[in-house]
């Protein structure tokens, strides 16, 4: 199952996707009005198969427009779960590769905030490379969503575009390699936890001028650290009243002569989520 949010008589709603059937989850009860309603439940999963019987009488518009699965969450992110990004870093930061390596074994995540829901593009809708750096690369990631418990309540996909110049050139300065407009996509649908702990393929191409310019993958087995190890440090003193989104970090990394460039057409699939595509301003 998944969940969606879409543009309906009166602004946007929640629906729910069940083997390719679309509902209107907000026609059932005021308590999935909106994605943070939802989120601030004590049990956002149970609600959601209590409340199938009764959705399966509003089925969605046939003609609609997805809009980004956030409203009024924060999206922080997760750095150097994987080898290989901890290698790149490294890489491109020789006069402070010693902290990636320390991270990458630490007992605590590195953990940062990453973007407004305002800032987040949904699938289809543009990102951008920053104008200050010459080195522009996506990151494709599996991405929790969060009850405001810190509950894994669903995944879906993200990019986690960053200025690899900015970062390389002091990790300080993090923050403005991660942090600017268009900086951050997300989508298309969010799917259900049901509790599966399986592994799951990450797939990235890139074209440009109708070509692969670049594709990779990588499999969620190859993370350091579990999801539920992450949501905890993230929860541990901070509040999310309304849920939070968090990014569990890359592990795939294009060769350091590549940066995107506008026009480029990044696309990322996860299994058993969808694909999520951008184009490159």
């Amino acid at each position: 199952m998944h969940i969606f949010r879409f543009w309906g008589s009166g602004g946007p709603r929640l629906g729910l996707d069940i083997d390719g059937r679309r509902f209107d989850l907000s026609a059932v009860s005021a308590q999935f009005q909106d994605l943070g309603t939802w989120l601030a439940l004590s049990k956002p999963i149970d609600a959601v198969r209590e409340a199938l019987p009764e959705c399966q009488q509003f089925p969605a518009p046939d003609s609609m427009a997805l809009l980004p699965p956030i409203d009024s969450q924060e999206v922080w992110a997760s750095g150097v779960t994987y080898l290989r990004s901890k290698v790149a870093r490294m890489e491109e930061s020789k006069d402070s590769a010693d902290i990636y390596d320390l991270v990458y074994g630490a007992e605590r995540p590195e953990l940062f905030f990453k973007a407004l829901p305002s800032r987040v593009a949904g699938h289809g809708m543009p990102i951008r490379i920053r104008r200050d750096s010459n080195w522009n690369v996506p990151e494709p990631e599996l991405v929790l969503v969060l009850s405001s418990r810190g509950e894994i309540v669903g995944f879906t996909i993200g990019n986690d575009m960053s200025s690899r110049s900015i970062e390389g050139e002091n990790p300080l300065y993090l923050p403005q390699a991660k942090i600017y407009e268009g900086s951050c996509a997300v989508g298309p649908v969010i799917e259900l936890n049901d509790g599966d702990a399986r592994a799951r393929t990450i797939r990235i191409t890139i074209d440009r001028d109708a070509q692969c310019v670049f594709e990779g993958e990588i499999s969620t087995l190859q993370m350091r650290r579990k999801p539920e190890e992450l949501a905890g440090w993230l929860f541990r003193e901070l509040r999310f009243p309304t849920g939070a989104f968090l990014f569990t970090g890359t592990g795939i990394v294009p060769p350091g002569s590549f940066s995107l460039i506008p026009g480029d057409t990044v696309s990322i699939r996860i299994d058993g989520i969808g694909t999520l595509t951008n184009p490159v301003t």
